[in-house]
């Protein structure tokens, strides 16, 4: 039985002739304790899928289910305890006036948990940051730890499933690969599921397994994440997308020595 079961999934804005349908028959699964992702240039449909599973979104129509249980149109505690999302701004989703406690404490007080100290204390130590920075506001924080801080906030009420909204894409590059390895750490030692929605194939090729590929709101292309490195992909948008990552790489590294050359000489 699939963790996360997605059967033609459609979703449109709007009403009558006004209407514009971002999402056309979206189907795919992802196995308990799999790390899934969809990729696929802005404005394809990723984001969309993410929040349409969060609840976010709840005029879809298609089928939904976690675990064999079916997700209704209404969010729901029982469904937040499932699963949590993390964003891509770790700054924009913490509140700038709520210390790192009060951001951990409140989806412990709105289920009824106690013993919130000794379980912020847990999930800090669990992503990588000393128990002191509880006492911190997101602005005494670096993108990383903000992050891991939105991680923490994600895994204090023990889901089984993460969904990853670009969760590396607003960080410096030399933070990335923390995080990342963060993030696979945690999926191995939680058994945890995760569906990450990104634009860049080496993450993808860092934690997935398997990726769908999305356009215009619709799935192109189902591979393996290793076959993108290796052989071209059979469909002509996947090759596209491949083919721009490794010229994005390489061209944008010659071009930022060129400029921080020409820099210096000024």
């Amino acid at each position: 039985m699939a963790m996360i079961a997605v059967d033609t999934l459609n979703l449109s804005f709007g009403e009558g002739a006004a209407a514009n349908q971002v999402l056309h028959d979206v189907s795919f699964d992802v196995a308990e304790g799999e790390a899934f992702g969809l990729v696929g240039e802005s404005g394809s449909g990723k984001t969309t899928v993410l929040r349409c599973l969060a609840g976010q979104y709840t005029h879809w129509s298609g089928r939904l289910t976690i675990n064999g249980e079916a997700l209704g149109r209404t969010l729901d505690k029982a469904r937040c305890r499932k699963l949590q999302m993390v964003f891509q701004d770790p700054y924009g989703s913490l509140h700038p006036r709520h210390t790192v406690e009060t951001a951990l404490a409140e989806p412990l007080a709105i289920h009824g948990i106690s013993d919130a100290s000794r379980r912020i204390d847990a999930i800090l130590i669990k992503v990588g940051l000393p128990t002191s920075f509880r006492y911190r506001y997101p602005h005494q924080l670096s993108g990383g730890q903000r992050q891991r801080v939105a991680i923490a906030r994600a895994l204090i009420l023990e889901p089984r499933i993460l969904l990853l909204d670009e969760p590396t894409s607003a960080l410096d590059v030399s933070v990335q690969a923390e995080i990342l390895n963060l993030l696979a750490e945690l999926r191995e030692r939680e058994g945890l599921t995760y569906l990450l929605v990104t634009h860049d194939l080496g993450v993808v090729a860092h934690l997935c397994e398997r990726v769908a590929v999305m356009q215009q709101g619709r799935i192109v292309d189902l591979v393996d994440s290793a076959g993108l490195a290796g052989a071209a992909p059979e469909h002509p948008y996947t090759r596209m997308l491949v083919e721009a990552s490794r010229h994005y790489s390489r061209e944008m590294a010659e071009h930022g020595a060129a400029d921080l050359n020409a820099v210096a000489t000024v």
